[in-house]
């Protein structure tokens, strides 16, 4: 069993096999271990159970990320089970392999990424000539984070391990100032 952990937004989000929980949490560091614990539960899993742990690596909170790497880096080597990271884009990649990726950034700015373009920020008006280029442009909804496990298996089915470390398309606050 995979075990799936998103905390590169807003609260935590959980996928195992077809379950799926999001949880409100405004500490997410304080909610985490809690939550993971409670959607196990409601899974009727154990921890021994699982093979391995997908965690999202951004982009997204800055803070969010790191505490879900750290979290799922922890587990993993408890358990003894490979850890695979996912990013944003190949989630939404995933369910629509022919599009353009624009997250809105919430600094005035977008997270994109494409077939055929390395994860980047851009200004809204270099998305809105870029877009142009895929046929369709997606990133203003959610990604399915079910994808994941499918995204995992394929990951370590290739054999090839990639590390697990946050990606940031850009400095961060402290960084920056």
């Amino acid at each position: 069993m995979i075990l799936i952990i998103n905390t590169s937004g807003a609260g935590l989000e959980f996928v195992l096999g077809d379950r799926y929980a999001h949880v409100d949490a405004e500490k997410q560091s304080v909610a985490l271990p809690v939550a993971a614990e409670q959607f196990m539960t409601a899974c009727g899993a154990r921890w021994r159970d699982l093979t391995a742990i997908g965690v999202v690596v951004g982009p997204g909170s800055f803070t969010g990320i790191r505490l879900g790497i750290a979290y799922a880096k922890g587990l993993a080597m408890g358990l003894g089970i490979p850890i695979v990271p996912i990013n944003a884009f190949e989630l939404y990649l995933a369910a629509t392999p022919d599009a353009f990726v624009a997250i809105d950034s919430g600094r005035g700015d977008f997270f994109v990424a494409a077939d055929g373009l390395a994860p980047c920020t851009m200004t809204i008006d270099d998305v809105e000539t870029r877009q142009m280029d895929w046929p369709r442009t997606v990133g203003h909804k959610p990604f399915n984070l079910g994808l994941g496990t499918a995204i995992v298996q394929q990951k370590l089915e290739s054999g090839a391990a990639e590390p697990v470390v946050p990606m940031y398309l850009r400095p961060s606050y402290a960084e920056q100032k």
